[in-house]
């Protein structure tokens, strides 16, 4: 670009593409309703002009914050470290900074101190990735000043963005279609939403699929699932396991091995996360993966579109659980 050239405006975008000056805010606020001919011009200007929002320059004119707060809870689970993860990336790529302060989900008052410290230096809005219950309840019950997101929900009533429901259902369905009808699941806990959500996804679909049901609860760790396995009544008929993350089933699959039943010639097993070390197991772990990243980037969008007063995007934007079928699962 000329150093000489003076810097491209909106307007200047919008009168190339032959489009208004709002279609291109809304463009760029990541609103997914723009016809693709119309996206396609408008983007083609921005990289012709070589145009670069200039929030920092507006945020100093409305005297407002370019600072989104994030509590992030359960920070050393690959899931919600890949949501944060995805939320930084979103934030900077729209002009926001993500300052991430990690608490621990059973102590109310840690939470009220940093709620009340995010308002005190006034940023735009808050971001918090509750993983369970009562993390929310508490954070309903604050006295919150600025846009508050809770992770990437969003009312929909055409039910896309049950992406946990969706988990557990489309784990059922794969099991069920093994032939598998007695299936014991190894839930993440009674207290995080996410497990009770993908159990009942998975009892939903079980009961239309004949799939009797049993659960034993772990805490997400390899060691709970070694446990389960250990205790596990090998004579009760039960062919598959569901850990509803892929660290359950790693310990699992272990204490199974050590018990002298093996995986998948004595019992099916499957997980939820489809984390680096699944593909290198011995054998490779049938999971269910959940694109975290894109979750974050989309509660961020979700935020920033209250924050600045945009249209605020569809929850079609997050792409659907899916399946990926390996070794450990097999037909009965």
């Amino acid at each position: 670009m000329n150093s000489d050239r003076r810097p491209a405006t909106i307007y200047d975008v919008a009168r190339q593409a032959g489009v208004s000056h709002q279609t291109v805010t809304r463009l760029l606020s990541g609103f997914e309703g723009i016809r693709p001919a119309t996206r396609a011009r408008v983007e083609e200007a921005i990289a012709d002009l070589e145009y670069r929002p200039n929030r920092a320059a507006r945020l100093l004119r409305t005297n407002r914050s370019n600072r989104i707060g994030a509590l992030a809870q359960e920070m050393t689970k690959s899931g919600p470290s890949m949501v944060i993860q995805g939320a930084s990336r979103r934030a900077h790529e729209v002009g926001y900074v993500l300052d991430i302060v990690m608490i621990d989900g059973y102590d109310n008052s840690s939470i009220l101190d940093v709620m009340t410290t995010f308002q005190h230096d006034r940023v735009a809005g808050i971001l918090a990735t509750a993983q369970t219950e009562q993390m929310r309840q508490i954070f309903l019950s604050l006295p919150i000043t600025v846009p508050l997101q809770m992770g990437s929900h969003v009312d929909d009533p055409a039910g896309r963005h049950d992406i946990q429901t969706k988990t557990g259902q489309l784990a059922a369905r794969h099991l069920a279609g093994l032939g598998h009808r007695r299936v014991l699941v190894i839930s993440g806990g009674r207290d995080w939403t996410s497990a009770m959500e993908r159990l009942d996804g998975f009892r939903s679909e079980g009961l239309r699929s004949g799939i009797e049901v049993l659960v034993e609860y772990g805490d997400w760790t390899p060691e709970s699932g070694y446990r389960v396995g250990q205790r596990l009544d090998l004579d009760t008929g039960i062919t598959a396991i569901f850990a509803e993350n892929d660290h359950m089933a790693l310990g699992a699959i272990r204490a199974l091995h050590e018990r002298g039943c093996e995986v998948p010639r004595d019992i099916s097993i499957m997980g939820v996360d489809d984390i680096l070390e699944s593909r290198y197991l011995t054998p490779p772990l049938t999971t269910v993966a959940i694109d975290f990243e894109t979750e974050g980037r989309f509660a961020i969008d979700l935020l920033v579109s209250r924050v600045d007063g945009t249209e605020r995007p569809g929850p079609d934007r997050v792409p659907a659980p899916r399946l990926i079928a390996r070794e450990s699962t097999r037909s009965i």
